[in-house]
């Protein structure tokens, strides 16, 4: 994370992080810790605090703008600024102006990851329209999957956001990657396959990116379904299905500022291994080791396993 003069300014970035789908991904934090609509079963930043559907103004547009301009300025390969973080980015109703704001700062694409839920709304659909990609997420094609896998806000249905999607579709110019995460034995049947795939169909994306549980989940009884699995639904989903593969982007610009600070931004908002933290700050695991060293020492992050890797998460 870079450096934030003012230190009562909240750092609102993260990374840039390595990423799966969109390379070194520069991640956009404008929510309050887990502020969500739903609380996913595999959500890796664990039980949603704050579920909610109330869109609000939260933060200052220049105060974040200062933190993406600094980030920009320090040289570090930067692929994608992304909306991301720890809740459901459409809930501030800045983001249309800071999606404009950083058109003007740079020609970096922006990307918005979304849950989907708030898409049925018209401003909502407006606000990111000048975005160069949206990866909205579908986990489910019925109430009932949706209630089990998601667990939304209780104002919130299936059809009104699958009809959110099929009318963003229509009225939005840059890419669309639907994003679609299977925990076994919720959301894998072939009954629900076949119904997924005419949601798909409806909704018309660009590609479709298969996932599932990778890191600890919020719900320990949330289990992956397996990369054969995986490949299956790929084959039946058709040609734009992929399944998400491991981060293949180009090596890091080291940078050494404030690497302690930087790994604990990271890790707030997701957990995150060694290679992911060696990978994201260009600086060698030995060195990470070091910082990883002092800051369990303090008391200020901890170690999880899961699926025999080792992650750490903040305590």
């Amino acid at each position: 994370m870079t450096k934030i003069k003012n230190k009562n300014v909240q750092t609102f970035i993260y990374g840039p992080v390595p990423s799966r789908r969109l390379g070194h991904s520069l991640g956009i934090d404008i929510l309050p810790y887990k502020t969500c609509s739903l609380d996913c079963v595999y959500c890796q930043l664990g039980p949603t605090t704050k579920k909610t559907v109330e869109r609000k103004k939260c933060f200052s547009v220049k105060d974040i703008l200062s933190c993406i301009k600094q980030a920009v300025e320090t040289g570090q390969l930067i692929d994608y600024i992304t909306f991301s973080g720890s809740g459901e980015p459409t809930l501030n109703k800045i983001i249309g102006e800071l999606i404009n704001k950083i058109k003007e700062l740079t020609d970096i694409p922006i990307a918005v990851l979304t849950n989907s839920t708030l898409l049925f709304q018209e401003d909502v659909r407006k606000e990111i329209q000048t975005a160069d990609l949206v990866i909205p997420s579908l986990d489910a094609a019925s109430q009932e999957i949706f209630l089990r896998v998601n667990r939304p806000h209780p104002s919130l249905n299936f059809s009104e956001i699958l009809s959110g999607l099929i009318e963003f579709r229509k009225q939005f110019k840059g890419k669309i990657w639907l994003e679609i995460l299977f925990v076994k034995d919720i959301n894998d049947s072939q009954t629900h396959l076949m119904e997924l795939k005419k949601a798909i169909e409806k909704i018309r994306p660009d590609k479709i990116h298969l996932n599932t549980v990778v890191r600890p989940p919020a719900d320990v009884t949330a289990q992956p379904i397996s990369q054969s699995r995986l490949e299956e639904i790929q084959k039946f989903l058709g040609d734009k299905a992929v399944v998400v593969a491991d981060f293949r982007g180009g090596d890091q610009i080291p940078y050494q500022k404030n690497i302690n600070k930087r790994i604990l931004d990271m890790v707030k908002r997701r957990p995150v291994t060694l290679d992911d933290i060696s990978s994201s700050l260009g600086t060698h695991r030995n060195a990470i080791l070091k910082e990883l060293n002092s800051l369990l020492k303090e008391n200020k992050i901890k170690p999880v396993m899961h699926k025999n890797k080792r992650y750490y998460e903040p305590i």
